[in-house]
């Protein structure tokens, strides 16, 4: 887990941050020597891909996103261009063999990382918004797996949720709408940017994993796809991606 950026010291700071704001399990106890945590069961539905696109769950987890980056957070720091940095020289250590699209694709992750460049000041995010992390129990939605949040770009997290998830730009734009208030044009431009980091950061994790993981799991074939999709969606293509992980375009 260290490899992958994982501190659970920082993991637990922000499970906790989240519980204290009523949108994560409390956290009932902590075991540094076996990097454990024992969390209160949450009785509910793990939620689906197609549940936060319905318009009522998107506003709520709109609303539970906005409620944790505005708060005071955890602990850690989280940029996917950092991170991909880091998996890729992790990887080309251990001989992992990249297909050839990589190299460009990385080109167009710098121009991503120079037209996301912002004074903002950063906020905490949870930076892995799979719709599996959700729970919702008919009348309080809680998020879990805290472990790759830190302080970051909120941008990140939106368009973490909208690629995870397969949204349309019309639920990008609900999204945004139940986030801000209003859709602006220049805060979707950025999420269509962000959605792109977040797919080469998948796309390298499954490339470092495939050297990395004793499980039997094709890392390096789900490296290849989001990988592909990244390269599709530099291209305003806008891919989304079939229940079989095959591409769609």
């Amino acid at each position: 887990s260290s490899l992958l950026g994982i501190n659970r010291e920082h993991e637990l700071e922000n499970a906790r941050a989240a519980a204290r704001l009523g949108i994560g399990p409390e956290v009932l106890a902590f075991l540094p020597e076996h990097g454990a945590m024992v969390r209160r069961f949450v009785a509910g539905r793990v939620l689906g891909e197609s549940d936060l696109r319905h318009p009522p769950v998107l506003r709520r987890v709109a609303e539970v996103l906005r409620r944790y980056h505005d708060s005071a957070g955890g602990g850690g720091t989280f940029s996917p261009f950092l991170t991909v940095r880091r998996y890729h020289t992790l990887a080309q250590s251990r001989g992992v063999a990249f297909p050839a699209t990589l190299e460009p694709a990385l080109e167009r992750l710098a121009e991503i990382e120079r037209e996301t460049r912002t004074d903002e000041p950063p906020s905490p995010c949870h930076n892995d918004l799979l719709a599996a992390n959700f729970i919702d129990d008919g009348h309080v939605l809680r998020l879990i797996d805290w472990e790759y949040a830190g302080w970051g770009d909120r941008f990140f997290d939106l368009g973490n949720l909208a690629v995870n998830n397969a949204f349309t730009e019309g639920e990008e734009l609900a999204l945004l709408a139940a986030y801000f208030g209003t859709a602006r044009p220049a805060d979707l431009r950025r999420l269509h940017l962000m959605r792109q980091a977040s797919d080469l950061r998948e796309a390298m994790w499954g490339f470092l994993q495939s050297a990395v993981s004793g499980l039997q799991v094709d890392y390096l074939g789900y490296g290849c796809r989001h990988l592909k999709r990244f390269l599709a969606g530099s291209r305003d293509a806008g891919p989304g991606m079939a229940s079989d992980g095959s591409l769609l375009v």
